[in-house]
């Protein structure tokens, strides 16, 4: 009977984010493949790699056939990186390399074999006896080879020469054609593919998959990343299953005793509220109010903001009552504003658990989701990531307040994406007609956690505040927006 197999400690790669998504980085003395079209990034991963190395005082190489040291410093330069203490040999030809009198001593296509070329590298492994190296492109080592099976061999042969060396080595490569990696993909211990999506109206999206590697628990599927001045910042897909957690069954207030009457006692811990309704009703002034009521019970609270910007928010808050910019200066709430068009679902979702796992967050505010709809690549994405993301914050039992703008005022209303079924509680606000004015009503529809008010009651933003009245217990059709008063028929007399 054999013992339990030993597994190195990971090799940290630089980059948080794709050390978790790595199972905690790559397995030392072994050879991975970076592929992604120019402009993915592999450069930009390959560097922190490197200056990883050399922050734990390892000895670190970077064999070039693509670019040269110069263009490697102004990459370094623009994420303010020194790369001192990094070997860098350069096989690409110098600049004087077209004058027929020069010697030689550097690589060019044309003219070198490729057991010459192999051969310079492996003196160089020799002599700098790196612990970590990048080996910077496979593209022009292929196309050297002239043949996929001498390609393939080539390849082979340095994988067989690095088992001893006690080496660690990236090999970037560019996927433009799609059978190119086939060839190396079974002889490489891992794979990390590299993509970058043309949206039609933003940024471009960029998302990474580790598509193989062996050994070792990873995280599949797509994540999301980012180029930034630093590096890149990979954003791991969240999958709320990992984070469950005991969390405390209580009920908190809203700010409002009426509107705790119609939710049943207030807001329970874990859950998701979806305040639905048309634009300008109140949604996001209710939500406000719960967050200042969470700020007054000394709780930590977060809004993300697609639609509003800090300002208009601040004032819009200040015009009913809620003082948010003194909490906001206290550092109890914050306010982030989103843009959907530069914001990866990811990144959104990375920046939410930073606002809970970081900055303790227990009441989270998501306005609005037709924002937040925007920023999805297909809206049947948008339910799949909202589950994940509303399920992280149920297990971390936060009290999450979605916010959602039908289109249309009075009447017949219809929603952009219906994402009822997945809130524990809707609450939905509506304007109706009355003796000649627009008015506002509040009812609750669904609460899973408890019974709640059937009722529909007024609403009205103040100076001083949200007031919710009595139950519009004489009318009918409220809903409908153009509601009917049976006294009507009797003379009776509308509610003032």
């Amino acid at each position: 009977m054999t013992g339990p197999t030993f597994q190195p400690a990971p090799l940290r790669s630089g980059i948080s984010g794709l050390d978790t998504v790595l199972g905690g980085g790559f397995t030392p003395d072994r050879m991975y493949l970076i592929e992604g079209a120019p402009g993915s990034g592999k450069t930009t991963l390959a560097l922190q790699f490197l200056l990883e190395g050399i922050a734990r005082g390892e000895r670190v190489l970077y064999v070039t056939l693509s670019e040269t040291r110069h263009e490697l410093e102004e990459v370094a330069r623009s994420h303010g990186w020194s790369l001192e203490g990094m070997f860098i040999h350069e096989l690409a030809p110098p600049h004087d390399s077209l004058d027929p009198d020069s010697h030689y001593t550097m690589f060019h296509p044309s003219e070198v074999e490729l057991g010459d070329t192999t051969k310079r590298i492996l003196d160089q492994v020799l002599d700098r006896r790196p612990q970590r190296m990048v080996f910077d492109s496979l593209a022009e080592l292929r196309l050297l080879a002239g043949s996929p099976l001498r390609y393939r061999r080539q390849v082979l042969a340095l994988k067989q020469y690095f088992v001893g060396q006690q080496c660690t080595v990236l090999l970037l490569d560019d996927c433009a054609s799609a059978d190119h990696g086939l060839h190396v993909h079974t002889i490489v211990h891992g794979t990390v593919l590299l993509e970058q999506i043309n949206v039609q109206y933003g940024g471009d999206r960029r998302r990474l998959r580790v598509s193989k590697f062996r050994g070792r628990r990873f995280s599949s599927g797509f994540h999301d990343y980012a180029i930034e001045t630093g590096g890149l910042r990979v954003f791991p897909r969240l999958v709320a299953a990992e984070h469950r957690a005991e969390t405390e069954q209580q009920t908190v207030s809203t700010g409002s005793a009426a509107l705790d009457a119609l939710l049943g006692g207030g807001l329970d811990r874990g859950t998701s509220t979806l305040m639905i309704g048309a634009a300008g009703t109140g949604k996001s002034s209710i939500a406000t109010m719960c967050m200042v009521a969470a700020a007054e019970r000394g709780e930590r609270a977060a809004m993300f903001t697609f639609d509003e910007s800090v300002r208009s928010m601040l004032k819009r808050s200040a015009g009913i009552g809620l003082d948010v910019e003194r909490h906001l200066e206290a550092g109890v709430i914050s306010v982030q504003s989103v843009d959907p068009a530069e914001l990866a679902p990811g990144q959104f979702a990375h920046l939410v658990r930073d606002a809970v796992e970081q900055g303790g967050a227990r009441v989270v505010v998501i306005d609005s989701l037709n924002g937040y709809l925007q920023a999805m690549p297909e809206e049947n994405f948008m339910t799949v990531q909202l589950h994940e993301l509303l399920s992280y914050l149920a297990h971390c039992g936060v009290v999450t307040i979605l916010v959602s703008a039908q289109q249309g005022l009075i009447g017949q209303m219809s929603n952009p994406v219906d994402i009822s079924y997945l809130a524990d509680s809707v609450v939905m606000l509506r304007y109706f007609e009355t003796r000649g004015e627009v008015r506002q009503a509040i009812s609750v529809l669904k609460k899973r956690t408890g019974a709640h008010e059937r009722t529909i009651r007024p609403l009205r933003l103040t100076a001083t505040g949200i007031e919710i009245g009595e139950p519009l217990s004489e009318l009918r059709g409220v809903l409908t927006g153009v509601p009917h008063d049976p006294r009507d028929m009797r003379g009776g007399r509308l509610p003032e």
